[in-house]
């Protein structure tokens, strides 16, 4: 009997997964103190009790400060009314509920069928995700914006168009990556839901001017356009078109346009097509690519916008290819490059990631994703086996054998209701699996400054 199919053998191996989980993030990537979490506390701590400017405000010890429009402060200003900790736990409990309505919004009804033992196994694959483990570690708001935008997706694909472009417009708001998506909506013939995400972006930012009119002149005329707040663009966690010609030497911004429109224009004809034959989950994952290879700054946790896409290949039939691009993005594997990105090798493995996302643009299934098929058989429906006193027989059919028309209705599209149905700490934001150093992204020494305490409340 196989122990997989007994309640018993399946505790056991989750439990014996977990534990390998454990084990693996425990040893194997560096956590990272939740870098940006306090990037944002000692920002908003600043500016409500101690008179501070939103962007004035460094991390003791580094030179990383706020890079967000002025909205992003003022939605995260509660979490100066908390202390540290606090802020971190709101931070995690937010994390897992975006990524758990994530889920439900990709993996549809194939998610109520999995059961526990599906989750905890799902659980277990999700925990090795390098982009996911470096949003939660470094409290990253990365998962929040994707369940925000997806929300607008699944409002879009079951009929309920006229409610969508809030998502969208909020995410825009605090972050200007998800923009992209109003992009989407106007390509795609959706101008309601585009005007209404526009509508709600300039609210929001308009609020944020009415409440720090100093902070939004500087950001929209000078901290938007400087790169280097961020860190270096040859940085290799920066895995964007613009961080490979960084790594290359190539500082002509004229030859990063030229990348930028191809790649624009690869994702408006396949983008559109997606959304013609109906599946708006292929359309939103092209858009996530897009909008991760267009970026001048793409840290690796930021490819949190990628899961949409492994969805699409799940449920366009590709499951093994979705596995073996998944199970790269779980290896940290760019990162043997942190040193050296030269050579063949350095482009072709310390891009890995770039090429991974720029392969999913190019290759995504945009058609009708397959019915959805149980991914695990429940113990207690398994059919008994036959007695041996009266094996199992069933009474000869007087119906004729099925005509060939079964299998041409079985080579027909159904569509779905879905789309594509600690070691010690580094202070680097987008470290993984090295030393710490003293200038994480703007230098090739890298040093810790987790100890440091943000300002006092």
């Amino acid at each position: 009997m196989n122990p997989t199919r007994t309640d018993r053998g399946r505790l056991l191996l989750v439990l014996a997964l977990a534990a390998a989980v454990t084990v693996f993030t425990a040893t194997v990537p560096l956590l990272r103190d939740f870098f940006d979490l306090r990037v944002y506390y000692g920002t908003v701590d600043t500016w409500l009790h101690h008179d501070g400017r939103i962007y004035d405000y460094r991390v003791p010890g580094t030179t990383y400060g706020f890079t967000y429009p002025p909205f992003a402060a003022l939605v995260m200003l509660p979490m100066a009314l908390l202390p540290l900790p606090a802020a971190i736990a709101v931070s995690l409990l937010l994390n897992v509920a975006a990524l758990a309505l994530i889920a439900r919004v990709l993996a549809g009804r194939p998610l109520r069928d999995l059961g526990w033992y599906g989750c905890a196994l799902a659980g277990c694959g999700l925990a090795l995700f390098e982009p996911l483990r470096d949003t939660f570690s470094f409290g990253q708001v990365n998962l929040l914006l994707l369940a925000l935008v997806l929300m607008d997706a699944w409002l879009i694909r079951t009929g309920r168009g006229r409610l969508a472009g809030w998502g969208i417009g909020l995410a825009a708001a605090i972050k200007l990556t998800p923009a992209l998506f109003i992009a989407l909506l106007l390509i795609t013939g959706r101008r309601r839901a585009a005007a209404v995400a526009t509508a709600v972006a300039a609210a929001a930012t308009g609020l944020a001017a009415w409440a720090a009119p100093g902070a939004s002149h500087f950001y929209w005329t000078r901290a938007m356009w400087d790169t280097t707040r961020v860190g270096r663009l040859d940085y290799v966690s920066n895995q964007s078109l613009q961080g490979v010609l960084a790594r290359l030497g190539v500082t002509d911004r004229i030859a990063w346009a030229v990348l930028v429109l191809l790649v624009m224009a690869v994702w408006a004809v396949r983008a559109r097509r997606a959304a013609a034959r109906g599946n708006w989950t292929a359309a939103f994952a092209l858009t996530g690519l897009t909008a991760c290879l267009v970026s001048p700054v793409t840290w690796v946790h930021h490819l949190v916008w990628l899961l949409p896409a492994f969805a699409v290949l799940v449920r366009a039939g590709h499951p093994r290819a979705a596995g073996a691009l998944y199970a790269t993005l779980c290896t940290s594997v760019v990162w043997l490059w942190f040193h050296d990105a030269s050579g063949v090798d350095g482009f072709l493995g310390g891009n890995l990631y770039t090429w991974i996302t720029l392969g999913l643009l190019l290759r995504l299934p945009t058609g009708q994703p397959l019915p959805p098929r149980p991914l695990f058989r429940s113990t207690s429906a398994t059919a008994p086996a036959p007695s041996r006193a009266a094996p199992a027989m069933s009474p000869a059919s007087p119906q004729p054998a099925p005509s060939s028309g079964t299998a041409e209705a079985d080579s027909v599209s159904v569509p779905g209701p879905g789309s594509g149905r600690t070691r010690s700490a580094s202070s680097d934001p987008t470290g993984s699996t090295f030393p710490v150093a003293s200038k994480p992204q703007s230098s090739s020494s890298r040093a810790s400054s987790y100890t440091a305490k943000p300002p006092p409340a």
